[in-house]
């Protein structure tokens, strides 16, 4: 009733509907069912999860049926804020670029946390009465935001390795920005040791590339994206154990 009486009087509202806290359940699913029968346009979805549910689920939005209410992820994070779990929720967040289609919106939460007055861990920005302290999360977070890009790139990626989970430890996603025109190519590598990983199709050799690692131990909770300039002498790039690599490719570049 509710939702029908603010589409007839303000059509220009977004009118969000919710499914539930988690990503399965009976609020789940009688909430996506109730979501479709109204054709509300789009569903807020929550859930809070294990690194490995990330890593294990990168098809999640894949099966959606694209005929249903489009999906904001309005909350969602890892249980943690070392670099792995920062890692896991770029991963996450490079697969659902892939189903940009489908979710319309993410945003990690909580968003902010004062110490010593926090009902709920982890959060994305901690502070107190004179310092504001970003986790490893937000860099992520931050990196997502700003090398963003309206149009979605399909690629391919094949690990020589043929174990399944390895294969899931290192992924990737390629945008472009229509306003500048340039290539965004992100990468994870989830794995311990370092991957070289092949750009044939782009043909960078000599390019002048911006270039982000956030790179560390798994259990860092302190490590800072680093960029560069890089002008590489061939087309592949060695991706450091644990990390995330950030390519900002400015045209002209062969594709």
């Amino acid at each position: 009733m509710i939702y029908k009486a603010v589409k007839a009087k303000y059509p220009e509202i977004t009118v969000i509907g919710t499914v539930g806290p988690f990503y399965e359940g009976s609020d789940y699913e009688f909430g996506w069912d109730f979501a479709s029968k109204l054709q509300v346009p789009m569903v807020d979805e929550h859930y809070y999860v294990a690194p490995t549910w990330m890593i294990n689920n990168q098809r999640y939005y894949d099966k959606y049926d694209r005929s249903k209410p489009k999906v904001y992820l309005g909350e969602y994070a890892t249980w943690g804020n070392t670099l792995y779990n920062a890692l896991s929720e770029a991963l996450h967040l490079c697969n659902v670029e892939r189903n940009a289609d489908i979710v319309s919106m993410t945003s990690y939460a909580p968003l902010l946390a004062k110490e010593g007055f926090t009902q709920w861990n982890p959060d994305l920005i901690y502070f107190n009465n004179t310092d504001v302290k970003p986790t490893i999360n937000y860099e992520v977070q931050k990196l997502f935001g700003n090398y963003s890009g309206e149009e979605y790139i399909a690629s391919d990626l094949t690990v020589d390795n043929p174990s399944a989970e390895i294969q899931k430890r290192i992924v990737q996603s390629v945008v472009r920005n229509k306003e500048t025109g340039n290539l965004i190519v992100k990468l994870v590598n989830l794995l311990p040791v370092e991957t070289t990983v092949e750009l044939s199709n782009l043909k960078i050799q000599g390019s002048v590339i911006k270039r982000t690692v956030l790179r560390g131990n798994p259990s860092d909770k302190k490590a800072v994206p680093v960029s560069d300039r890089w002008i590489p002498n061939e087309d592949k790039i060695i991706l450091p154990a644990y990390s995330f690599v950030v390519l900002e490719l400015i045209p002209p570049f062969a594709t």
